[in-house]
């Protein structure tokens, strides 16, 4: 007989699981409580249940983490994990630790459809969306494992970002009940604030968050105009820039933080010349007539096979981040991580095209978390 996977469900679906088998709503939050607080995968261990739903419960249902087919640890303490999801497709997950927070960058699909000029995600091409089970096991593995790991009892995972592989709003269905079991107090218990779905773009699913779980929005912009952004993200000539800026401006009132974040990978001789910096502080402080409260943050490029890019050089990527901030934008740059993984965030697997060997070494792309540029006052550095 098959079985569910108890991971594909948020507290109010699995209420109404339990509610067919019997039981009463109290049972599904005992059930949740096991799940996602104490990581138990075994009904037996869940001793607080009656002996009678114990014993019902493995001939309906399981709790399934996703293969770990490697796990690599760098010096600075990142760790990248590789999920098998199946039928040759792999995913990324990476562990960022920070003295004041631990993120974990969960992927949403297996691939990206929407293939932007400089990822190595969409270059590889889409082959499926994840389910809210796949998208929640990459917690579920992580947080615990790392507990175990680091000697701890409390919760090690502290932030959320959606910004490994694929595209979040283009996996919508899956995606809402994965972000209320992070931020259910059953659950993971994760303040709306410290998690952070990433998008190039979809407006209408913008819109749909902001009614359905608001939480931080990252937006990858990249471009100051309609222009440069069609070549660099595709998806711009069906939401271009002005339609996405009103998007942001309707979120705001719902989401949990005053302002957007906006992505900005630079780009050698491509977008980071002080005339695209004044061009995007425009666009920026003048949109809909007020501006869209926001936040940037720089992102130095590493290139990747067959991209015809480069990065930026740091002085550049200063001088273009000095003219953001003098005219008045919280600007921060990123600063590498787990170089010595090859640990990834938001641009990941980019060799897993070769169904053979899933576990083989990725295409080369190094993690990335914010760190304030020199002329950025602490104050002004709000981070995920």
């Amino acid at each position: 007989m098959t079985t569910v996977n108890l991971l594909d469900f948020d507290l109010d679906s699995l209420a109404a699981f339990c509610e067919q088998l019997g039981e009463k709503r109290f049972r599904a939050v005992q059930l949740f409580r096991w799940i996602h607080q104490k990581g138990a995968s075994r009904f037996d261990e869940m001793t607080d249940l009656a002996r009678s739903l114990r014993e019902k419960l493995p001939s309906v249902c399981h709790v399934a983490a996703l293969p770990v087919l490697s796990r690599q640890d760098s010096t600075d303490g990142t760790i990248k994990w590789l999920f098998d999801v199946g039928g040759g497709n792999a995913v990324e997950t990476v562990f960022i630790p920070e003295e004041d927070r631990g993120t974990l960058c969960i992927s949403s699909q297996a691939g990206c459809a929407v293939g932007c000029r400089f990822c190595s995600t969409g270059h590889q091409g889409f082959s499926r969306n994840l389910s809210t089970a796949e998208i929640l096991a990459q917690l579920w593995h992580a947080e615990f494992f790392l507990r175990r790991h680091l000697g701890k009892t409390e919760r090690v995972i502290t932030n959320v970002v959606m910004m490994g592989m694929g595209e979040p709003l283009q996996n919508y269905t899956a995606l809402v009940p994965a972000l209320r079991v992070m931020l259910d107090d059953h659950g993971y218990g994760l303040s709306r604030r410290r998690v952070t779905v990433s998008t190039s773009g979809v407006v209408p699913m913008i819109d749909r968050l902001a009614s359905d779980v608001p939480v931080a929005l990252a937006v990858s912009l990249h471009a100051p105009n309609d222009a440069l952004r069609d070549v660099l993200v595709p998806l711009n000539r069906k939401y271009p820039i002005a339609e996405l800026l009103d998007a942001c401006l309707r979120y705001l009132p719902a989401a949990p933080r005053d302002f957007i974040t906006f992505e900005y990978c630079m780009l050698d001789g491509v977008n980071d010349q002080p005339t695209h910096a004044r061009e995007l502080l425009h666009l920026l402080k003048t949109h809909g007539g007020r501006g869209v409260p926001c936040k940037v943050n720089l992102i130095p490029f590493n290139p990747f096979p067959d991209s015809g890019l480069k990065c930026s050089p740091r002085s550049v990527v200063l001088q273009f981040g000095k003219i953001l901030n003098e005219g008045g934008l919280v600007t921060t740059v990123r600063k590498t991580r787990g170089d010595d993984i090859d640990a990834a965030c938001g641009q990941l697997a980019g060799d897993v095209l070769d169904r053979t060997d899933a576990a083989r070494r990725l295409a080369q792309r190094r993690t990335v978390v914010e760190q304030p540029i020199r002329f950025v006052s602490s104050t002004g550095n709000q981070q995920p």
